[in-house]
């Protein structure tokens, strides 16, 4: 704790970056029902708290590993932050990307004058090029986190809200990817304000480090999500994991329309888009206050980055309504006869705002809609499926069904009589060419492509929504092409989206 105490009151962090602000947020303030202030690191120079930690490693580096220059892989703010810090020092830096990072990041690196390697599908390729490249050239490798000059850096952010603050502070909800910035974050406040509460925060599908410390050791994730690409860590360091260990007081996971919403709420209060890690701390603080019931306190949130992907954004506005639980979605089904749509708009419906409203004629006897509902709560949500089932209307809530949201609601147009023993899968695509032809080219010329849809998200992988007719006999090969594809996927032959829709 002294050694790392001194390492943070030391940092030569503000040689690059700049003491950013601790804003009030109304709006989220009037959710939360607490006095919430933003930690405002999307106001650093490249849009990211990175910066911190990137540059005080390099300004510690001798004058012999500043002549062989600095080295590192990301796909995302790491990268610009050691590229912005290398370009500030005047010494050489080469940042290895995976193919599918954005053109926006592989732009942003490159200007700040750092050489760009792209290698890969994944970060984990990028990784393991960068670790031949540190053999080969003897430049110095600036880890993303698990290195206690990028803590302290990190750290220094924990200095900044306790200076700022006029009064007591009560929680710091901080986002978690590798654990450089909890690590930093919580070892400060503990020594200087152990009563403050330190909280991380997650997403559902990247939870590495909330994994970790529940079993006591660190462990690594199969796949990350997507979304929050920004905190996508398989596996947290071993000094972050120790630390977190000692010193963060709990974790809490969000999902993705928890996240959006964040967004909307940042931009309510400061009209700056926030990424999805960004927004990571608001939502995680939004549903522990509603959680335990907690009102009256003084919180932080750290909006740790802005680089958002333009392209994401009508993503992020679909999603964050039913991250606030103002939309719901139902699968609804009613008997194919004179007048039974009629009565159940008229009768059940009757003066809900409607956000969505898709029909097809399916058969003589029954036909299924599927139906999105402005409402006020989940309160309400579950209200109005009580009613339609009072009513005769059989219904199936499908507002956290995944395949709905991100396919099925797009395409919705009923059923075809002509496939035959048909699986759907659904793929996670890297966003490059050739993607979809490395694919079709293993396939066998027996399987048959029976539906497809694409989503681009704004990310470095895109969503794939497959139908494909296999034969019996061809089973236990296919299952092994899937092993062999590389792809992420999830199998939803037995979504009940798909039997009703698609």
């Amino acid at each position: 704790m002294e050694k790392l105490l001194r390492q943070i009151l030391t940092s030569r962090v503000y040689e690059a970056a700049v003491e950013t602000p601790l804003d009030v947020a109304c709006h989220i303030s009037g959710r939360s029902g607490n006095r919430v202030f933003l930690k405002r690191e999307d106001l650093q120079p490249v849009f990211s708290f990175k910066l911190r930690g990137a540059y005080n490693r390099i300004a510690h580096l001798s004058p012999a590993e500043r002549e062989k220059g600095v080295i590192t892989a990301s796909a995302g703010n790491h990268a610009q932050g050691v590229a912005f810090s290398a370009m500030r020092m005047g010494i050489r830096a080469v940042i290895v990307m995976p193919r599918t990072t954005p053109e926006i990041k592989i732009s942003a690196v490159k200007g700040f004058g750092a050489q760009v390697v792209l290698h890969g599908d994944s970060y984990s390729d990028a990784a393991e090029h960068c670790e031949l490249l540190v053999q080969q050239t003897g430049m110095s490798f600036i880890h993303p986190f698990d290195d206690e000059l990028v803590i302290a850096g990190q750290g220094t952010i924990a200095v900044e809200i306790l200076r700022q603050s006029r009064e007591k502070i009560d929680r710091v909800f901080v986002p978690i990817g590798g654990g450089g910035l909890a690590a930093g974050v919580a070892a400060y406040f503990k020594a200087i304000s152990p009563e403050t509460k330190i909280i991380g925060v997650e997403p559902l599908d990247s939870n590495a480090m909330a994994l970790s410390l529940q079993v006591g050791h660190r462990v690594t994730l199969d796949t990350v999500g997507i979304f929050a690409d920004g905190v996508a860590v398989k596996k947290v360091g071993s000094l972050t994991f120790a630390l977190c260990r000692k010193y963060l007081d709990e974790i809490i996971l969000v999902d993705s329309e928890e996240i959006c919403s964040a967004i909307k709420l940042i931009y309510q209060d400061t009209r700056s888009i926030a990424e999805p890690a960004g927004a990571l701390a608001v939502a995680g603080l939004i549903r522990y206050a509603a959680e335990r019931g907690i009102s009256g306190e003084n919180m932080v949130a750290i909006n740790s980055g802005a680089n958002m992907n333009f392209e994401r954004l009508g993503y992020v506005a679909e999603r964050a309504q039913i991250g606030e639980k103002h939309e719901a979605l139902f699968a609804v089904t009613i008997p194919e006869q004179p007048g039974a749509l009629k009565r159940f708009c008229l009768d059940v419906v009757r003066d809900r705002n409607i956000s969505e409203f898709n029909y097809r004629l399916s058969g003589r006897d029954r036909a299924h809609i599927l139906l999105g509902l402005n409402t006020a709560d989940a309160a309400e949500r579950h209200e109005f499926a009580s009613e339609m089932t009072a009513s005769g209307f059989e219904n199936i809530d499908i507002t956290d069904n995944e395949l709905v949201k991100t396919h099925v609601r797009y395409m919705v147009g009923g059923r075809s009589a002509e496939a035959g023993r048909e699986v759907l899968y659904r793929f996670l695509f890297p966003e490059r060419s050739g993607a979809l032809g490395g694919f079709l080219e293993n396939m066998s010329e027996n399987w048959n492509i029976s539906l497809f849809n694409y989503r681009m998200q704004g990310g470095e992988f895109g969503s794939v929504l497959i139908g494909l007719e296999i034969p019996e006999e061809d089973d236990a090969r296919f299952q092994r092409f899937l092993k062999k594809l590389g792809y992420s996927y999830q199998e939803e032959t037995h979504n009940p989206a798909y039997k009703l829709f698609l």
